[in-house]
């Protein structure tokens, strides 16, 4: 029997190419909890627990995610057999509550290890992919308009992305509504243009905003409201006239069950980390499939070990009517990855190797990770 024999997590803090503006937040570099998980025979499984500034966005942040790993994730599944997964996770699940980005990334790193044994990439390992590439969006987020449609322009020229979502929430309605009407004009019938929310606005915010998007023509409005207010989510969406995404409400099959039954959206979001997994996210997307929900696959601006996880789920989706927005490896200025993903022709490609497909640059994880003695240096000197 091979066997899980030691896990190891590191964190790395990576610069962004330019600040990324939220309702909630400004991001100027992300850091990532990265999982290395050793097997007795040698094989070694990588996996990424990544969100969204810090606490900002949710309850589970970098570091976080790396003291419950070491404290109390990893040691409940030393020793287990490291070719059941299913097994593993379930033994987690029991003695763990919530910790749900911290479980993928441990559930990632055991389907990539098993990959790897076997010869089979991740997607077959859970189910079989349906196709070999994705549609990816990209997040208009300087907060300037002109900076903005210079950036989507730059996009379609180079036929990486031919479909945007911007960023609102941070300033008026009716500044926001300019702003994206503003960019809508300026691509026309190019690109679809879509906007997040980030739950910034209240129910009586949120009516007036998206009548007035859809007027500007934005094709969907994601999350607007508290993702707790699955309520008003539906009352929302009922009187809309273009279509609403649930995100930040998505915690997991639960969730997306509340949701359907109350017809609270018409998009689901789907993120393998704020599902719990990569076999949760799929139990979400069946959930959409059988209540008629359009299907997105969501990110957490994940670097290439999470975004690629992702995509071996969101492959074996039967469908995925709104694309998916996989760029969190095109907003960091450092690569760390062997070879750089596939982005061209507006879509990403899916690794076809053993496991996930990839592999570390282990030079650039030595650079960046937070540890590293003179980053020890600098830090001490500076509290002096």
């Amino acid at each position: 029997m091979v066997r899980v024999e030691r896990i190891e997590t590191i964190l790395l803090d990576v610069p962004t190419i330019r600040p990324h503006v939220l309702a909630m937040a400004t991001m100027r570099h992300q850091t990532l909890c990265i999982v290395r998980l050793h097997c007795s025979d040698g094989s070694v499984g990588i996996g990424e627990a990544t969100t969204i500034a810090g606490l900002a966005y949710g309850e589970e942040s970098p570091e976080g995610i790396k003291l419950a790993i070491d404290t109390y994730l990893a040691p409940l599944i030393l020793g287990t057999d490291a070719d059941r997964p299913g097994a593993a996770m379930q033994r987690l699940a029991r003695a763990v509550v919530g910790n749900r980005f911290a479980k993928c990334a441990i559930e990632t790193a055991l389907f990539d290890a098993l990959g790897r044994r076997t010869g089979l990439p991740v997607s077959e390992l859970l189910g079989g992919r349906v196709r070999d590439r994705l549609p990816v969006l990209w997040t208009l987020a300087s907060g300037d308009t002109a900076q903005d449609i210079t950036e989507a322009e730059d996009m379609l020229a180079r036929r990486r992305h031919d479909c945007f979502k911007l960023k609102i929430g941070k300033r008026s309605i009716a500044e926001d509504v300019a702003h994206v009407g503003a960019i809508k004009r300026a691509l026309g019938t190019k690109a679809s243009v879509r906007v997040d929310v980030n739950m910034a606005w209240n129910e009586v915010e949120a009516r007036r905003g998206i009548a007035m998007l859809a007027d500007v023509g934005c094709d969907l409005v994601e999350q607007p409201i508290a993702g707790s207010n699955v309520a008003g989510m539906a009352r929302l969406r009922a009187a809309a006239a273009i279509p609403i995404m649930a995100d930040e409400g998505l915690t997991g099959p639960a969730s997306a069950h509340v949701h359907s039954s109350h017809a609270a959206c018409d998009v689901f979001a789907i993120k393998i980390e704020q599902s719990g997994g990569l076999r949760a996210a799929q139990q979400v997307q069946t959930i959409a499939d059988v209540s008629g929900i359009g299907v997105y696959g969501g990110t957490m601006l994940e670097a290439g070990i999470g975004s690629i996880a992702s995509a071996h789920a969101f492959v074996t989706f039967p469908k995925l009517d709104w694309g998916t927005e996989l760029f969190g490896p095109l907003l960091l200025t450092t690569e760390i990855l062997q070879q750089p993903l596939d982005y061209s022709d507006f879509s990403l490609g899916v690794p076809a190797g053993p496991g996930l497909g990839i592999d570390l640059d282990e030079d650039a994880v030595s650079t960046l990770r937070r540890d590293r003695p003179a980053r020890l240096f600098v830090d001490q000197a500076v509290g002096a």
